[in-house]
C-alpha cells in the first residue's frame, strides 16, 4: 500500500488531461516552429512551402488525440514526417512528433506496434538514404537511429508496467481495506448476538424465576405466610443474581484498555446453584452425571450452562412440570447435556422457533455442535445438546 501511494500526483497548476495534451500540441508546434525557423535563417536565402508547414501542423496536432489513438496518432506522425522530409529543404526537427508518438503508444500497452512502426520509419529512411544523396539520419541528428527508437519504446514499456504495477498495488490495497472492514461488521455483528443472548438468558432465567415466585407470593399472603415468605427470599437472591450477571455483561461494553472483569463467567460448576433456583420456584430437579467430570474449556463451559439454564427457564414458563431432569454425560472429546421434564400435553411448550431454542442451537453450532428439542414420547418436553470439546 505504500508503493501505492507514491504515486506522483500532479502539480496543481499544470493542466491535465485533454487540456495536457492540447498544451503538448500547441507547444509542439510553436517550438518546431521557431527551431524551422532558426534552421532556415541560418542557411542560404531560402522560404519554406507552405506544404511544410501544414505537415508540420498536422503531425503536432495529431498529438492532441494521442491517449486516445496511440497507434493511428503514431502512424499519422509517421506518415506526415516521411512526406515532410523529402520535400522540405532545410527540414527541421519534425520527427519529434512522431518520438512523442511513439512513447505514447508503447506506454499505452501498444508495445508490438511501436515496434513496427519504429521498424518501418528506420527502413524506410535507410532505404531513402540510399537511393538519394541526403543523409536524412545526420540531418535529424540522430534521432531516427535505432538506438534512440529503443530507447523511447523500451521507456513507454517501462512506464507501462509501472502504471499497472501502481494500479494492481492500489486495488489490492483497497480489496484489503474491504476485506478489513467487511471482518469489522462481521466481528461487531457477532459481538452484538453474543451480547443479545447472554442478556437474553439472564435476564428470561430469573425474571421468569421472580414471575413465578412473585405470583406464589401473592397467593401464599394469606393462606401460606410461611410460604410466602420462602418466595420473597427466592425473589430477593433472583434479582440479585440477574443484577450481578448483567453488571459482569455490560461491564464487557464498558472496557476500552480495562482489564478483563475478574467475576467468574457462568459455568456447569455452577449447576447447583442454578437447579436451587429452579427448585425454589416449584419445580423438583434432578441432576444426573455420568463420565468423569472435568473442567471444560470456557467457551464450551458456558455455553453448556447457559443450555441448561434456558432449558430449565422454559420449563418455569412453558411446561407446568413439577420435575425436571438434568443430564450431563462426559466423552472422551464431547459433553452431552439433556434436559427432560414432565409436563402434561395440555400445557403450552416453547416453540422450536422460538428465541430460546433458537439461542440454545446458535450457541452450540458455534462451537460445532447440534442441539434437538421437542415434545418426548411419554409426554413433555426434551432438549438434548451435544458439545464438541
Amino acid at each position: 500500500m505504500r508503493l501505492a501511494n507514491r504515486r506522483a500526483r500532479p502539480l496543481p497548476w499544470l493542466p491535465t488531461g485533454r487540456t495536457a495534451d492540447a498544451a503538448l500540441a500547441g507547444g509542439f508546434f510553436a517550438v518546431l516552429a521557431a527551431m524551422t525557423l532558426v534552421s532556415v535563417n541560418m542557411g542560404p536565402p531560402t522560404r519554406m512551402p507552405l506544404y511544410s508547414w501544414a505537415l508540420l501542423a498536422v503531425a503536432c496536432g495529431a498529438l492532441y488525440f494521442r491517449r486516445r489513438r496511440p497507434v493511428a496518432v503514431a502512424a499519422v506522425t509517421l506518415v506526415a514526417c516521411a512526406v515532410y522530409y523529402p520535400v522540405t529543404e532545410p527540414d527541421g526537427p519534425a520527427v519529434l512528433t512522431f518520438v512523442v508518438a511513439l512513447y505514447t503508444a508503447a506506454s499505452e500497452g501498444y508495445l508490438t506496434a511501436a515496434v513496427v512502426l519504429a521498424g518501418i520509419s528506420v527502413g524506410a529512411t535507410v532505404t531513402a538514404d540510399a537511393r538519394d544523396d541526403v543523409n536524412h539520419l545526420a540531418d535529424a541528428a540522430g534521432f531516427l537511429l535505432i538506438g534512440w527508437f529503443v530507447a523511447v519504446v523500451a521507456i513507454g514499456g517501462v512506464v507501462r508496467n509501472r502504471r499497472a504495477y501502481l494500479r494492481e498495488a492500489e486495488e489490492r490495497a483497497r480489496v484489503a481495506e474491504r476485506g478489513r472492514e467487511a471482518e469489522a461488521r462481521r466481528r461487531a455483528i457477532e459481538e452484538r448476538l453474543r451480547i443479545a443472548r447472554e442478556l437474553h438468558d439472564v435476564l428470561g432465567h430469573n425474571i421468569s424465576l421472580i414471575n413465578v415466585q412473585a405470583t406464589a407470593a401473592l397467593h401464599g399472603l394469606r393462606r401460606e405466610p410461611e410460604r410466602a415468605e420462602d418466595a420473597l427470599t427466592a425473589i430477593k437472591q433472583a434479582s440479585k443474581d440477574v443484577l450481578r450477571e448483567m453488571r459482569a455483561t455490560l461491564g464487557v461494553l464498558r472496557q476500552v484498555d480495562e482489564a478483563a472483569p475478574v467475576t467468574p463467567a457462568p459455568g456447569l460448576a455452577r449447576l447447583d446453584e442454578l437447579t436451587r433456583g429452579i427448585t425454589a420456584a416449584g419445580v423438583k430437579i434432578r441432576t444426573e452425571v455420568e463420565g468423569e467430570p472435568r473442567p471444560l474449556p470456557a467457551e464450551a463451559d458456558l455455553a453448556a450452562f447457559r443450555i441448561v439454564q434456558e432449558a430449565l427457564t422454559n420449563v418455569t414458563r412453558h411446561s407446568g412440570a413439577t420435575s425436571a431432569a438434568v443430564r450431563i454425560r462426559y466423552g472422551a472429546d464431547h459433553v452431552v447435556l439433556s434436559v427432560e421434564d414432565d409436563g402434561t400435553p395440555g400445557s403450552s411448550p416453547p416453540s422450536a422457533d422460538g428465541s430460546g431454542i433458537r439461542g440454545m442451537r446458535d450457541r452450540a453450532e458455534t462451537l460445532g455442535g447440534t442441539l434437538d428439542a421437542g415434545p418426548a414420547p411419554n409426554g413433555g418436553f426434551t432438549v438434548r445438546a451435544r458439545l464438541p470439546l
